[in-house]
């Protein structure tokens, strides 16, 4: 455990004021959980075959005999806060991030300490791949902006309830014939956890499991339609990435889409960032059958890796309306563009009629909607609307990034 000391912290807030900009700039908010929860929590969440659970986490009891535990991870957390407070009563799309220090009793390296810190962020209630795509697209933007250029994206599936165990028992059956090469942390996980066996860093390991089974072959159908959706719509807004069929993550929760973004700066802990899907944790957790989709960045890694800026408003200044498929994919390259060049853009992402697109806006209290359907794609024109006056001018699609821009400017 380490003191950040001044000199130090300085890049700290750095990084963190940069976090809280450029999410914000996607409609995040900032959640604040304890970093102490009971343990039920994330034996529950976790696994608990996993060795988080089995062997890092710090738990004790308090004098009313309660097992606590402090927080190894903040998906459980902001997930149990979630569903205490009720906040998919307030709206059923929730966009949160989260920092702060997270404990694990593991050897020391380069970059992970037993107190660590944590920048996360979660998205709630969405389940279509254009979301997997957009907290991608941040989290690369996130990396572009605080100057850390040496990181790759990787992604894979790992399907769902349904198709995982048969790709589990595929996979048992192969390590099966392998027990003798693996370390003795992976033949202890070859039947309580085998996912973890295939990303183990271990050489003999790697080796050991070169031929392995692919998760990609053992997708259901719409798993397989998910994952190739995520793909889709990252080439569209132009987030580079790879698929690494051997990535897994070690959290029992992940479902569908898991990611990371990896260095080659930092030796064989090489991930910097990492998240997916987690489709049925809230409901197994007590709360709404809610989709989810998260991420977590380790401060440490990037401050290796690194060496005053305003926070923009949280309510949008532009929210896209789009009508129809056509006018769903031009708003969603049109929306990351403008992501990208600083201005604060929402949509809705499953095509709801406009009366709702509009209650949306104004939900979130946005300044101006445009409103694109494929008539107005057509003529090449859309319709710009004031919600303060709910008035409404006709303007040309083209060179509209400039021109949205330059109004943003003019009613900040």
């Amino acid at each position: 455990m380490n003191d950040i000391l001044p000199g130090e912290v300085e890049t700290w807030q750095f990084l963190e004021e940069q976090a809280r900009r450029i999410f914000g700039l996607y409609g995040f908010c900032e959640i604040r959980v304890p970093v102490v929860e009971k343990t039920e929590l994330f034996q529950r969440s976790i696994g608990e075959t996993t060795d988080i659970v089995e062997k890092e986490m710090y738990t004790f009891r308090d004098k009313s005999d309660n097992s606590l535990t402090l927080r190894p991870e903040g998906t459980a957390p902001v997930i149990r806060a979630f569903i205490q407070n009720k906040l998919h009563t307030r709206d059923p799309i929730a966009k949160l991030f989260y920092m702060g220090p997270m404990f694990r009793y593991e050897r020391p390296q380069k970059g992970r300490y037993r107190q660590f810190h944590q920048i996360g962020a979660e998205v709630i209630g969405v389940e279509d791949p254009k979301i997997d795509a957009q907290i991608l697209t941040m989290l690369t933007h996130y990396f572009a902006n605080v100057g850390i250029a040496d990181v790759e994206l990787q992604i894979n599936s790992l399907g769902c309830p349904e198709c995982r165990p048969g790709y589990r028992q595929a996979l048992t059956g192969f390590l099966e014939k392998r027990l003798d090469a693996l370390c003795d942390d992976c033949r202890r996980r070859y039947r309580t956890n085998p996912l973890r066996v295939v990303d183990c860093k271990v050489p003999g390991c790697k080796e050991a499991t070169g031929g392995a089974p692919s998760v990609l072959d053992h997708l259901c159908g719409s798993c397989r339609g998910h994952f190739a959706g995520v793909q889709e719509h990252l080439r569209e807004v132009g987030t580079a990435f790879t698929i690494n069929e051997r990535m897994v993550r070690g959290l029992d929760y992940y479902t569908k889409t898991t990611f990371e973004m990896v260095t080659s700066s930092l030796g064989s802990q090489n991930a910097v960032a990492a998240g997916g899907r987690y489709d049925g944790l809230i409901k197994d957790l007590g709360g709404p059958p809610l989709p989810g989709i998260g991420f977590a960045m380790g401060v440490e890694r990037l401050v290796l890796m690194k060496g005053d800026t305003r926070i923009e408003p949280s309510s949008p200044e532009l929210f896209l309306a789009a009508l129809g498929e056509e006018a769903t994919r031009y708003t969603f390259g049109l929306m990351s563009r403008l992501q990208r060049r600083g201005l604060h853009v929402e949509m809705d992402y499953e095509g709801k009629s406009l009366k709702a697109q509009l209650r949306r806006a104004d939900k979130l209290m946005a300044k101006r909607v445009l409103i694109i359907g494929e008539e107005e794609l057509a003529r090449r024109q859309g319709q710009l609307r004031t919600m303060e006056t709910s008035t409404q001018e006709s303007i040309p699609l083209d060179n509209i990034e400039d021109f949205l821009m330059k109004d943003a400017a003019l009613n900040r």
